[in-house]
Order: C-alpha cells, then structure tokens, then sequence
C-alpha cells in the first residue's frame, strides 16, 4: 500500500519507455481508447507513453537508453543535457520525486529478445510489491519473479520513481514487432495488477501462495572478447533460448567461431536470464546469472 497513506491512490501504466519495443506501446494506445478500460477503479489510473521520439523512430532510443537515466545522481545533475536526460527529468516531475512520488504504483511495460515468458521485474522487495507478484505468478505457468541487482530506489530505472509496482517483461519477440498471444498476456498482467490492487484497497486481498520463487540477479556475464573487444564466441546452441534453467558448473555456456565449447566455470548452480537480449550487446551483457530463492509474500 501507499507507505504514507495506507491506500493506492494513482497507478501509472508507462509503455515505450524504449521505442521499439511495441507491445506496451500499443497496450498503452488500447488502455486510451473511449471508454476506457482502467475507468472504474478505486484509484486514479494514468497512462504515459515514455519516449516519444524514439517511438516515432522505431527506435530504442534517440541519445541514451531512457531506462537507464533514472539514478538519483543522474537526475540530480543539470549538466546531462541530452534528450534522454532531460526526458527523465521531465518525467520524475511527473511521477515522482522518488521520495515523495506523485504515482503510488508504477508499471513499466517492456519486451525482450530473449526467452523470458512473462517476466514480473520488481521495483524494490517491498511487502506490497512480493504480494502483487505471488498473485500473478499464480496465474500462468510462464510467470516468473525477478530481482535486480539494484532492486531499491537508487535503481536507474523508470520503475524506481515509486517503490511500489514493477517491470512487466514479455518474450521472446524481436525489436519492433508485435505478436498477438504476448500482447494479449500483458494485457491480462495489466488487468489483474489492477486488480489486485483495487482488492487491496477495498480491504479484500485476493488469495496468495504462501511461498513465492524469486531469481535474484547476482551478476552479468560479457561475451569472450579479444584484446580489441571484438565478440570471440556466441551463446551455446544449448543455452540459447534457456532462460531460467539452471546452468551446472562444467555446462556448455559459450560457442567460438572456431566451433569450440567454453564451459561456465562456477562453483555452484546458477539460472541466467536475458541470455543473448539484443539491445545488451551494446551493454556488454550476454546474460544475467541469478539464484532462485523462495521469499514469504
């Protein structure tokens, strides 16, 4: 619930807070359409369209990826003047400050490249946000829970503005198309996260697991890269597309050009995530490496 207040009073919907991811841009556009389906709630529904220049676009983003300006640092600093910066900054005006949020709940609709279902991207480890996320787990077996490695308000996420809601993450679908079945579940995890919520509210919690499995982010791990930085081998066929299975020490991990295996050397069972996400080659990023932990919601 609100920390100050008790109850939700506004829940901001943003979608294209990457320009070409359009599945949240277009479930966004059907959210505004007359009448509206987020009328009748017990809390002010908002909707934003994040980027718009990079949605015109049919881009990412224009400068610097948006959803990475949102460290309070950053937001603080005046000499970053760049269209994502200055985007951000209009932005936490509108929905935060992050002490004070004007947006009690925030959900953030985004895409993946990657095989990760229908991925629940938590804003912070809050009661109320565990809650949410053991809801809809239950409600399709591709509903997975995750934690970043800056899983707090300090995050440089547009879902850090508010320590309340989440990151709603759908895939795999390439950048720039749409594709009906997961259009249709982000609209079903919008519902029931308004749902939930409007529950929650009115003092009648809908029901819940009483254990609920999180992958908690514990690194990312680069590409093998030569003295120039150039890419030496790709995911291994037999990892590609195996988001959330788990990943053994001596596993195949990575795959030269050369056809030789590069095993994953750890020391314990991991689970990655976001394995070959097109938009983290530019991030040196081919996966997340997380531990599955079982939290009490």
């Amino acid at each position: 619930m609100n920390l100050l207040s008790g109850s939700i009073r506004r829940v901001a919907i943003v979608g294209g807070t990457h320009g070409n991811e359009l599945t949240g841009i277009y479930t966004i556009e059907n959210l505004n359409r007359c009448p509206h389906p987020i009328d009748g709630y017990s809390f002010e529904c908002m909707t934003l369209l994040a980027n718009p220049k990079a949605i015109a676009a049919n881009r990412r983003y224009i400068d610097r990826d948006l959803n990475r300006c949102f460290g309070n640092a950053d937001l603080s600093n005046l000499d970053l003047t760049n269209y994502e910066d200055i985007l951000a900054k209009e932005i936490a005006a509108k929905l935060g400050p992050k002490d004070r949020p004007r947006a009690d709940v925030i959900i953030d609709l985004h895409t993946s490249t990657s095989n990760m279902g229908l991925t629940i991207l938590l804003s912070s480890k809050h009661p109320f946000n565990l809650r949410l996320a053991a809801y809809l787990s239950t409600l399709h077996p591709d509903v997975r829970v995750c934690c970043g490695i800056q899983c707090n308000q300090d995050a440089p996420m547009l879902r850090s503005l508010s320590p309340l809601g989440c990151t709603i993450e759908v895939g795999a679908i390439a950048q720039g198309i749409l594709n009906a079945d997961l259009f249709d579940k982000t609209q079903m995890l919008v519902r029931e996260t308004l749902n939930y919520i409007d529950a929650e509210n009115q003092s009648k919690p809908l029901p819940i697991p009483t254990g609920l499995t999180v992958y908690q982010t514990l690194s990312s791990v680069d590409y093998p890269r030569d003295s120039s930085g150039k890419i030496e081998a790709m995911i291994h066929p037999k990892l590609q597309f195996q988001d959330y299975q788990p990943l053994q020490p001596g596993d195949p991990m990575f795959w030269t050009f050369t056809g030789e295996s590069i095993l994953y050397q750890g020391e314990y069972t991991v689970f990655p995530i976001f394995i070959n996400e097109a938009a983290y080659y530019e991030k040196g990023i081919a996966m997340s490496l997380t531990e599955k932990l079982v939290l009490q919601p």
